[in-house]
């Protein structure tokens, strides 16, 4: 949703601007002379004044089969972004509890169908750009084939990954639609703790019995281990027994 905006306007300034490409050392013209040419404009511009003289027309240049399509690409890339970014809106989580995965697929689509829309006259302009109607051999690339590719890696980067959203099921469910219910019922109703049975200790008069009692620990095996070490020492009849901590 960030990346489709601005790469709209980088392909709306590319394609206003007269800054396809520059013709320099014009000959029979000054020096000084930089010829900046666009989709719709021509302008000429003095590096010693800094002066711009725009709204130059060369019907030749215009005339050219790449100036024709890349002005009608261009258009329709612009109309696109618009139409995809409006649909994408009412399918992203953005104001909604749940998004609308498959409208915001759809909108990635258009997205990155825009940004293919861009790269393909840019592309195109740049490998013909010498062959092109010119009065001079020095050619250069212009600022707006730069901005041109951005805008158009910015859509096709944004759209693929919007376009996601048309695979919404994981693991055969929808993402906000993942089961939840195991880990809120064991965070509520915990496993009670392991009941086990201990014996007691050797009574004086020597006869030993099991305990009736209930013991809850988590660490039972080792209460169990204690208690049975206790069974096997020798017992001071003199004394009174005295009750373990098992037994209470």
């Amino acid at each position: 949703m960030v990346l489709a905006p601005c790469g709209w306007i980088l392909e709306l300034t590319s394609t206003v601007a007269p800054g396809w490409r520059t013709i320099n050392n014009i000959p029979g013209e000054s020096s000084d002379l930089v010829l900046q040419q666009g989709l719709w404009d021509i302008c000429r511009t003095f590096t010693s004044s800094r002066d711009i003289l725009c709204n130059q027309q060369d019907t030749q240049y215009f005339s050219a089969q790449i100036i024709q399509i890349a002005r009608g690409l261009m258009l329709a890339s612009l109309i696109l972004n618009v139409i995809a970014i409006g649909v994408a809106s009412a399918g992203v989580r953005c104001w909604t509890d749940n998004p609308q995965w498959t409208v915001a697929g759809i909108g990635g689509l258009l997205i990155f169908i825009s940004g293919v829309l861009t790269i393909i006259p840019v592309a195109w302009y740049t490998h013909i750009m010498t062959s092109i109607f010119s009065t001079s051999t020095d050619i250069r690339v212009g600022y707006c084939l730069v901005l041109g590719f951005i805008g158009g890696i910015m859509e096709v980067l944004g759209g693929l990954v919007m376009s996601i959203g048309l695979c919404r099921r994981c693991d055969g469910r929808k993402r906000d639609q993942r089961p939840r219910t195991n880990a809120v019922k064991s965070a509520r109703d915990p496993s009670p703790p392991h009941r086990v049975t201990v014996p007691s200790v050797i009574s004086v008069s020597g006869a030993s019995s099991v305990s009736s009692v209930p013991y809850y620990s988590k660490q039972s095996e080792m209460d169990f281990t204690r208690a049975k070490t206790q069974q096997d020492r020798p017992v001071n009849t003199a004394h009174k027994a005295q009750p373990y901590d098992s037994d209470l």
